[in-house]
């Protein structure tokens, strides 16, 4: 851990911050802070930023509830950039967008970058307007025990590959079971984040259950 006395303010005392949301990577904004507000943000665990058109300290959310909670703060290799990972409460922008950055100016097709959270919304466009000749489509017409169907039949799949120790079939199957455990969830109303805060949750058991037991072993 570097000291913030190490980082590298500008002339009017101002670093810029680029926050970042932990579970989908999107960046959500870019605001800058200083020392002051580095600090608050640092005892808070909340982002607190130094607003340059008000002059003053500005804790997100503290009017309109959408605080951003602080997973980690990181300085770039000169030390004069943060990037903050958060978990937010609501949108980062003001207009009520989940992210500022909501205006594409290129994106390339064959570069094209993957994402859990692109899939889910391509999925749910196909329920919502349905497709024609769309497989998905056709699962969400079926219905729930269709969508249930298929998901045990990919589940039965990945394991016979798995058992086959067939690491390519293997990993062809996951795709596949997630794909459509992915369905499931849509119709089921379930979200990424819904998954992402479980299993968190699971995370600080785990940790939990670790430290209680190394305690007991030296008792």
């Amino acid at each position: 851990m570097i000291n913030i006395d190490e980082l590298k303010f500008d002339e009017k005392g101002l670093i810029p911050a680029i926050v970042v949301d932990s579970v989908s990577k999107q960046v959500l904004t870019l605001a800058y802070m200083n020392k002051e507000s580095l600090k608050i943000s640092m005892e808070k665990e909340l982002t607190c930023f130094w607003s340059r058109s008000r002059n003053e300290l500005w804790l997100k959310g503290e009017t309109s509830g959408n605080y951003q909670h602080i997973v980690s703060i990181t300085a770039d290799c000169d030390q004069d950039a943060l990037v903050v990972v958060v978990e937010p409460d609501g949108p980062a922008c003001h207009k009520g967008t989940k992210s500022c950055f909501e205006y594409p100016v290129f994106e390339s097709e064959e570069r094209k970058e993957f994402s859990y959270e692109g899939l889910m919304e391509l999925i749910e466009g196909r329920k919502t307007e349905k497709k024609e000749g769309s497989y998905t489509t056709y699962l969400f017409e079926k219905g729930l025990d269709k969508i249930l169907k298929k998901v045990g039949e990919e589940s039965t799949e990945v394991i016979i590959a798995a058992k086959a120790q067939d690491k390519k079939e293997t990993i062809y199957e996951i795709a596949d079971l997630a794909y459509h455990v992915m369905v499931l969830m849509i119709e089921a109303g379930i979200s990424l984040e819904d998954i992402h805060k479980e299993l968190a949750s699971r995370h600080v058991i785990d940790k939990k259950v670790k430290q209680e037991k190394m305690t007991g072993d030296n008792q």
